[in-house]
């Protein structure tokens, strides 16, 4: 009498030495994985999943997790920022906790009165159009947001003017970066300055260069407006995934004011050296800067065709016929 296991490989008859099964098929998807971070061909074991899969899993969502409440190292990332010889600001919405962001979003779009009243005096030329924003400006507020050099020892104060590259473009006509953590602190701390300056390569440099705490993508409509910019590029955190808890996203609006909507502004996501990489980016950005100064306009109203040859680029050559 013949008889199986369950999940056992032998079958075996009375009197007979064991007999081996054959081997199952190789799995198609396996070879996959080695394209792709996506969750494939994870195996299992019964009808489970390998323990070797479950730890993976629970070690990219601990990933995840950190993203979000891990707090930005502002000095660091200021640090990084002067070594470009930039002089970059910082600032804080009113979101005043990490729980409280995370629970009150709209708190995160807006600017801390201390934080808006000293952006208004750094602004060039003096005075600035924050009146808009509710409450008045306190004795000492400014106290409160100092140009990010001053908080680090052994590094003197600058003014406040980016300083362009040598053999870069001139600086873009009043264009404020703004760097953020959003939902994920690591991506800005990660690749924020690299981005920094790799658009500096470009010849897409800053007049006012912004880091920004417990910040919204909104934040940096306020924070444009307050410095007067006619466009803001906003380099922010993304909401992180099980793989990706370190992806940047670069938000650009022109003519920035409070109440600006999410169609009226363009989106570079999902850059990080496994996604889009710096170069990429930064290339990208680039030119929907420049389409948004030559046409005055950002959002549904400018397509990111910067991958399309123009005409006489010898690009177009490459394309097949039609």
């Amino acid at each position: 009498m013949t008889r199986t296991l369950p999940d056992h490989p032998v079958h075996w008859d009375d009197g007979e030495p064991p007999r081996h099964a054959s081997s199952p098929p190789a799995d198609p998807w396996a070879m996959l994985r080695a394209h792709t971070p996506a969750r494939i061909a994870l195996g299992r074991a019964g009808t489970s999943l390998p323990t070797a899969e479950v730890l993976r899993f629970a070690a990219a969502h601990a990933g995840a997790r950190d993203a979000v409440h891990l707090p930005l190292d502002v000095d660091s990332l200021v640090a990084d920022l002067l070594a470009q010889g930039l002089a970059p600001v910082s600032v804080e919405s009113r979101a005043t906790s990490r729980v409280e962001y995370l629970t009150r979003p709209d708190l995160g779009r807006q600017l801390a009165p201390a934080s808006r009243d000293a952006l208004e005096s750094v602004r060039l030329g003096g005075g600035g159009p924050c009146d808009f924003a509710q409450g008045g400006s306190s004795s000492g507020a400014q106290d409160d947001v100092r140009p990010a050099a001053d908080s680090l020892n052994g590094h003197p104060a600058r003014s406040r003017r980016a300083h362009p590259r040598q053999g870069a473009a001139s600086p873009s006509t009043d264009v404020c970066i703004v760097i953020a953590d959003g939902l994920s602190a690591i991506a800005a701390q990660r690749h924020a300055a690299p981005l920094v300056a790799e658009l500096a390569n470009t010849g897409v440099t800053a007049r006012h260069v912004v880091v920004a705490t417990q910040a919204r993508v909104a934040l940096g409509d306020e924070i444009g407006e307050c410095l007067g910019a006619e466009m803001v590029v906003m380099l922010l955190g993304e909401r992180p995934g099980l793989s990706s808890p370190d992806s940047l996203g670069a938000y650009l609006t022109w003519a920035p004011r409070a109440g600006r909507v999410d169609s009226e502004r363009n989106c570079v996501s999902n850059i990080r050296p496994e996604g889009l990489s710096l170069p990429a980016a930064a290339g990208r950005i680039a030119w929907l800067v420049r389409e948004a100064r030559r046409r005055r306009v950002t959002g549904i109203e400018l397509k990111d065709e910067s991958d399309v040859p123009a005409v006489g680029d010898d690009r177009a050559a490459e394309l097949p016929p039609t």
